[in-house]
């Protein structure tokens, strides 16, 4: 990254005058509005789910289907839906952003991951069976839909476009096997057993249940990302992108996913609380861009934006279009030519089927351009972390101050008012993920929302766990930080160092180019294991650039997803090892780093080296620090990185005398 982009952004844009972020950006507008959107969770105020789950077993009825699946994702596979297709959250009642839904004629079942066993707990109710996913013994939503399947002898249904062809394919061979593995049965049974089948449903089936209550989509303009923030027209996207096309000697592709239509042609919106992105279809072919938007989406200023080079068209004319030219693509190869489609992995098995059977499944290559930030966003995103920082030492001094003198502040009062605080900032615009504002024993549910009137006191005796994030023009942050504002018993303190130590050894890796996240995440981990100790959470993630805060293709953990994805300098992500004790508190240090060549003394085989760059500015906690624990190498680490901190905020702090001595204490050097 070059200097001066860094220095032109920092001087244009921290005048601190408190100013609202423009609306045209705005995350809280219509539907994501900050009088429409519930910014903490009120799912435990939920109607049980008898009522909805008969509703929806009438319709499983009329179409002949025994086990129907709801997803958690919409048609984009997005990770965060809208209101209006959070399908999955109102069968069951529960909120989190990863999990799966199979509901029989007589049985319901909730499948998710470590980061939701608590929450799930407590927020499903009593027609509901919890499968703890990577716990031992413990069937995969799959297995169970299909051993209920075999069992009953019926067809299992889904809504063809909230699952990847991928995924369609692997439940299928999962059914077929299973068949096959069946014993010791007659003829009559084993054609029975045969007949079960997975079939899409046209109509999704929760949408019927839900009826007129359900929520429609937002209808907000979609707007143009100024050039400044950007560092790279969207014509210049489509080049590249057009220029792997033709080296894989394809038509065409298309493009599901909402963040990366928005980041391909510069555009952002607002139908998705937290998350920039807007409902839309791409499709490039070698001649073509197609753009499919509602029309209530379109603005003279993006029509000209665009300009004749893309052809927008509405939203639902994308399977037909798909249709016409998987059709041409075939009568090209009758004659003689050798085409296909691409199709990104994570595009629907509905819109795969309609393009037909000339296509390759492959990594999307807009994810992977998008992964890799140019030196105008990695600019934005260390502005927008010192824009951060500013907001964050000011809450957390606010939050200290207030605690000492004995003040009644709840996990959503805090919440609220880092919010309030950010909301000083040039170019903010919204919140990048629901504030995870945790004290004592909550802090032990990782994606934790609190609720007003039932959420607990933050107690200046316990742990306080704070994960946020915010969308600025300039990027997209996420910071977790964990403090003890009195005294912390010995045991919070070695785990927190445990947890800090795991955190600086991935902070301060050197690798070798193609070293991937999946053989990283054991830098993070190994001072926990050798004490007995482990987190249900992958270690980082990538991050976008005033995009979802959640981006692939790269993180650090034991997804098989990231076996094959090698880190490169420009790649985005965090850094987040925990320790979790269920029912007295939770331990989480996350900051953003970035991916960046480390000159070695030596380059073994004529490899690159890469390291990380840490652009959190937010202190860590002193108090919670068992210094004897700690080598000299990682004291000075924490040194050195509180310097820095320092250096960037303390000059922007000035006139705040209470921020500003909260500051200089927590950044003080370690003895």
């Amino acid at each position: 990254m070059t200097v001066s982009i860094f220095l032109s952004l920092l001087s244009r844009q921290f005048s601190f005058t408190p100013r609202r972020p423009a609306s045209k950006y705005n995350l809280f507008s219509s539907a994501t509005s900050s009088s429409h959107i519930t910014l903490f969770s009120t799912n435990s105020m939920a109607a049980p789910t008898s009522s909805k789950l008969a509703h929806l077993r009438q319709s499983m009825a009329a179409n002949n289907v025994g086990v129907y699946i709801v997803p958690s994702e919409d048609e984009h596979q997005s990770e965060y839906t809208s209101p209006a297709d959070a399908r999955r959250s109102y069968i069951s009642n529960f909120t989190g952003s990863a999990g799966t839904a199979v509901i029989t004629a007589s049985k319901a079942a909730l499948a998710t991951d470590g980061r939701y066993f608590l929450q799930a707990a407590d927020e499903l109710d009593s027609n509901w069976e919890l499968l703890k996913q990577g716990v031992k013994d413990v069937p995969t939503w799959q297995d169970w839909a299909i051993s209920q399947a075999i069992e009953d002898k019926v067809n299992i249904g889904v809504d063809a476009r909230l699952i990847t062809a991928d995924q369609a394919k692997i439940f299928k061979e999962k059914l077929a096997a299973k068949i096959t593995s069946v014993n010791n049965i007659s003829d009559a049974e084993k054609t029975s057993h045969d007949s079960v089948a997975i079939v899409q449903i046209d109509q999704n089936l929760v949408d019927i249940a839900w009826g007129a209550d359900k929520p429609t989509r937002s209808k907000d303009i979609v707007t143009v990302l100024d050039p400044e923030f950007t560092g790279k027209s969207f014509k210049a996207k489509i080049a590249d992108l057009r220029k792997t096309i033709k080296e894989k000697k394809s038509k065409g592709i298309v493009i599901s996913s909402l963040d990366e239509i928005a980041w391909l042609f510069n555009l952002r919106g607002s139908d998705i609380p937290y998350n920039p992105v807007f409902f839309a279809y791409a499709l490039i072919t070698d001649n073509e861009v197609k753009l499919y938007l509602d029309h209530e989406k379109i603005t003279d200023k993006l029509r000209s934006f665009l300009g004749a080079s893309v052809l927008i068209k509405p939203y639902n004319e994308i399977f037909s279009d798909a249709a016409k030219v998987g059709e041409f693509v075939t009568k090209a190869n009758l004659q003689g030519s050798d085409l296909k489609l691409l199709v990104p992995s994570a595009t629907s098995w509905a819109l795969v089927n309609a393009l037909g059977e000339h296509i390759e499944s492959v990594l999307s290559p807009v994810q992977v351009s998008k992964a890799i930030k140019n030196d105008t966003e990695i600019a934005g995103a260390k502005l927008a972390h010192i824009k951060d920082g500013v907001a964050l030492v000011k809450y957390y001094a606010w939050l200290e101050d207030q605690l000492e003198q004995g003040a009644i502040i709840d996990e959503v009062d805090g919440a609220t008012k880092s919010l309030e605080i950010r909301q000083e900032q040039e170019n903010f615009v919204g919140l990048s993920f629901e504030t995870i504002s945790s004290s004592g024993a909550n802090a032990a549910i990782i994606h934790y929302a609190p609720t007003k009137g039932k959420c607990a006191k933050i107690n200046i005796d316990e742990i306080y766990l704070n994960d946020t994030g915010a969308q600025f023009l300039e990027g997209t942050t996420d910071t977790t930080r964990t403090f003890h504002f009195a005294k912390p018993n010995e045991e919070e303190k070695r785990s927190y160092t445990l947890v800090l130590k795991g955190h600086i050894a991935l902070a301060n890796a050197i690798f070798p180019e193609g070293t991937t996240g999946y053989m990283l995440d054991t830098f993070a981990r190994q001072f926990l294991w050798a004490d007995g100790k482990e987190y249900r959470h992958g270690t980082g993630h990538g991050i976008g650039s005033f995009l979802n805060v959640h981006e692939g293709p790269i993180g650090v953990g034991f997804r098989p997803a990231y076996l094959n994805i090698p880190f490169e300098p420009g790649h985005y992500c965090s850094n987040e090892p925990g320790y979790y004790v269920d029912g007295a508190y939770g331990i989480r240090i996350e900051s953003n780093v970035v991916c960046v060549e480390k000159n070695t003394r030596s380059n073994f085989g004529e490899k690159k080296f890469y390291g990380f760059d840490t652009i959190t500015r937010v202190p860590l906690c002193r108090n919670l620090m068992d210094l004897d624990l700690l080598t000299i190498a990682e004291k000075s680490w924490i040194n050195n990185h509180h310097q820095a901190i320092f250096n960037d905020l303390n000059g922007l702090l000035a006139g705040d005398k209470l921020s500003l001595e909260w500051l200089k204490k927590e950044t003080a050097p370690l003895e």
